[in-house]
């Protein structure tokens, strides 16, 4: 470590006021190790997935580790930021100063159990990642639900003093709940329908396997039916089919990656896109593919999705 920043830490500490509340603090988490705090955590760095779920429940973090600037997070859209500092804006990037300063009694991210890696990146939260010289790192592993993924979240967040039975969480839970229900039932109404998630890259169309999604889990078991590819865990969760091979792949809707605004219409600029029958009837839908962490977000996504469903035809293509 820098001397530079062993001063600065060392003045950080000497700085540090007397822990809020009296009581040890205790969390097992998504890697499986427990972390201990002589207190509850008031002070919190957070990735921009765990900012996007702790924020909705009541708890805001001091700072936030985004792999982009805050306005183009699809994470962090519609949330209220006032106030919370930006350490890192690109991945596996942080400002180590700056989050230096703030404090911070415990960093969270969410640990994906495939990769075994921390999310941010592992220069920032992996085991020699330069946060934890400030603070320990913890959170919650991916799930094949964003639903258990947020439930997780609430039982964080009520270990450090969340109140969820707040009007408006009472609210955002019912919404996503109705928004559930409407997905469910119009999925349910087309049992023959069958979708296909993808990214338009530059290589060629990536297509995506349900089981590397939580969120793609979530609608298949409302629902939604998913043509079947070659694709399995063992084999990877994308498989590049190249432009000119575009038709490949048949299904009666397309839900197309949306973390980046453009990629449809990078999509829809190939000229094999309409090769697929469904886009060529316009049959396509967003895929929030990797972002979804609170109950609002979710509901809004899952209204967009119901009405590409409802419009859908369910023999639009053979069966493959």
């Amino acid at each position: 470590m820098h001397t530079a920043l062993k001063t600065l830490l060392a003045l950080v500490l000497a700085a540090s006021p007397l822990a809020a509340h009296a009581e040890s603090w205790t969390y097992t988490d998504g890697a499986g190790e427990t972390i201990t705090l002589d207190a509850v955590p008031q002070r919190i760095i957070a990735t921009e997935d765990a900012a996007a779920a702790l924020i909705p429940l009541g708890i805001r973090p001091v700072g936030i580790i985004a792999s982009s600037q805050p306005q183009e997070s699809r994470a962090l859209q519609g949330l209220d930021l006032t106030g919370i500092e930006m350490v890192g804006v690109a991945y596996n990037e942080v400002d180590i100063e700056k989050a230096a300063m703030l404090q911070p009694d415990l960093v969270i991210a969410e640990y994906w159990p495939g990769d075994r890696e921390w999310g941010g990146g592992p220069a920032v939260t992996g085991q020699d990642g330069q946060l934890r010289a400030l603070a320990p790192v913890t959170g919650p592993a991916q799930l094949d639900s964003v639903v258990g993924l947020i439930e997780e979240y609430e039982k964080l967040a009520t270990s450090f003093g969340a109140d969820l039975s707040t009007p408006a969480i009472a609210a955002a839970k019912a919404n996503f709940e109705r928004a559930r229900d409407a997905f469910s039932a119009a999925a349910k109404a087309k049992p023959n329908l069958t979708a296909l998630a993808v990214w338009a890259g530059d290589d060629g169309l990536w297509v995506a396997a349900p089981e590397g999604s939580a969120e793609l889990m979530d609608l298949k078991r409302w629902g939604l039916g998913f043509l079947k590819t070659g694709l399995n865990p063992d084999s990877g969760y994308w498989e590049t089919v190249s432009w000119e091979r575009s038709d490949t792949y048949q299904p009666d809707i397309i839900l197309i990656d949306n973390r980046k605004p453009t990629n449809r219409a990078s999509a829809e600029a190939k000229p094999t896109w309409t090769a697929m029958k469904a886009a060529a009837a316009g049959a396509i839908g967003e895929w929030p593919a990797y972002w979804l962490r609170n109950y609002s977000a979710y509901a809004g996504e899952l209204d967009k999705l119901t009405a590409v469903v409802a419009a859908a035809d369910e023999n639009l293509t053979t069966a493959q």
